[in-house]
């Protein structure tokens, strides 16, 4: 009989073979935990669409954060969740705001061990649920939009936030924020933008984490699901108006354009695993349909190897401390 030469199984062997030779690894600091805060609370509110997720208080997000920070998380995206709503979204540049009075708390308490990122946008705080300031036409007025969103990035950076993150997707933004920090002597805060977010279905349990108002859809600014070249031009538009990292969203549907992307740009780029991928996870787990854990990591680990240099992941504290073991 004639045997195969290669034989590729060689390095499957063992446990400790096949971590040898892997490609691909987690790492605690290629991870982002993104944390609400909700104004008013006085004990955290779990979130029922997020098993295991809640609505935090300002007490109990500076032990996640903190919980975070000493298991290696690379960094931390706030989500503050107001009181009250208005028509223009004010409470988001408010230095009073829950988002700039909870990354003031964060800062504090993590100092620089650990990446502080604020959120740019505005629909948790609009009673419309929409991203931005709406036109006669109901639609989001593009430009009176993203000078609110420099008002906000403004905000956050004198907050303390390390590093902001624009997620409207508005024609612009990227340059009216770069604008606007440096006008106000904040040049040296990065910015992550949302460069590819899709018009998905899985974003339904993060709208109901943030208590979102929003009737109808997000499709004239979110991109169509269908088009990946789209995304490469957005990308591309991003970069040259002055962001420093691009983020592809949702993560685990979109790893082609994950791929594409980090193919094409010479800045970080992160992915998003959104509420929806992380429900469906944790509900599959909870029926015994599969293993949880593994599943969790197979999951990060495909986004890690399609390109995403950073994950933001709802699992990413509970990862890094598993991976410190």
């Amino acid at each position: 009989m004639s045997f195969p030469v290669h034989r590729p199984r060689r390095l499957r062997r063992t446990a400790a073979l096949r971590s040898l030779v892997a490609e691909t690894r987690l790492h605690p600091a290629d991870l982002v935990q993104p944390l609400f805060v909700r104004e008013g609370l006085e004990e955290p509110r779990p979130i029922p669409s997020m098993p295991g997720q809640v609505q935090h208080t300002r007490e109990s997000l500076r032990k996640a954060a903190a919980a975070a920070a000493q298991a290696g998380v690379g960094g931390i995206m706030i989500f503050g969740v107001p009181c009250a709503k208005h028509p223009d979204g004010r409470g988001a540049w408010d230095e009073e705001g829950i988002a700039q009075l909870a990354l003031a708390d964060v800062v504090a308490e993590v100092g620089e061990a650990t990446v502080v990122i604020g959120d740019i946008n505005l629909d948790e705080y609009t009673d419309h649920g929409h991203v931005g300031l709406l036109g006669p036409d109901g639609d989001v007025d593009n430009d009176a939009t993203v000078r609110a969103y420099a008002e906000v990035a403004v905000a956050q950076a004198t907050a303390g936030a390390t590093m902001v993150a624009p997620s409207g997707m508005m024609d612009g933004q990227v340059a009216a924020i770069r604008a606007g920090l440096d006008a106000a002597g904040f040049e040296r805060v990065p910015i992550l933008a949302y460069a590819a977010k899709y018009d998905s279905a899985f974003y339904g349990p993060f709208r109901s984490a943030v208590e979102s108002s929003l009737v109808g859809t997000r499709s004239t600014h979110q991109q169509n699901p269908a088009n990946l070249c789209e995304a490469l031009r957005e990308v591309g538009l991003d970069v040259e108006e002055g962001a420093d990292l691009v983020m592809v969203k949702p993560a685990g549907l979109y790893l082609d354009v994950v791929r594409r992307v980090a193919d094409a740009v010479h800045v970080p780029v992160a992915a998003y695993q959104v509420s929806g991928e992380y429900a469906a996870i944790e509900a599959a787990a909870a029926n015994g349909w599969l293993q949880r854990e593994r599943a969790i990591e197979e999951s990060l680990t495909s986004i890690r190897r399609a390109g995403a240099r950073i994950v933001l992941t709802y699992w990413a504290t509970e990862v890094a401390q598993r991976l410190h073991r």
